[in-house]
């Protein structure tokens, strides 16, 4: 389950950049260059995708609880923006759901 977990973060953040380079270059006048790592980013998050031992509509479920996770972490960390108590609370329910998709899912 751990290794699992961890596809699915690494998985999450390639997606988190390959759309964070872009708001960069549209929304924060960034360079056009950012475009290039993020077309990479994205494909790599495809490929990612591609990987995870399960069906895939019940890996991108599961995947969609971590992804919550991993992007309150970015905004936190990258973005610099404190954690409501909300974010926090919805991120737990997020994670619940996850192991209850993932723990099932070795149970069948």
């Amino acid at each position: 389950m751990i290794r699992t977990l961890a596809l699915f973060a690494v998985t999450a953040v390639a997606e988190i950049v390959g759309c964070y380079l872009p708001y960069l270059w549209l929304r924060k006048s960034g360079p056009a260059w950012l475009l290039l790592p993020a077309a990479l980013s994205l494909a790599a998050f495809v490929f990612l995708l591609t990987l995870h031992p399960t069906a895939a509509g019940r890996a991108y479920a599961a995947y969609g609880g971590v992804y919550i996770s991993v992007a309150m972490l970015w905004l936190w960390g990258v973005e610099g923006v404190s954690l409501t108590r909300w974010d926090v609370a919805g991120v737990a329910v997020a994670l619940i759901g996850v192991g209850i998709i993932v723990g099932g899912a070795w149970r069948s």
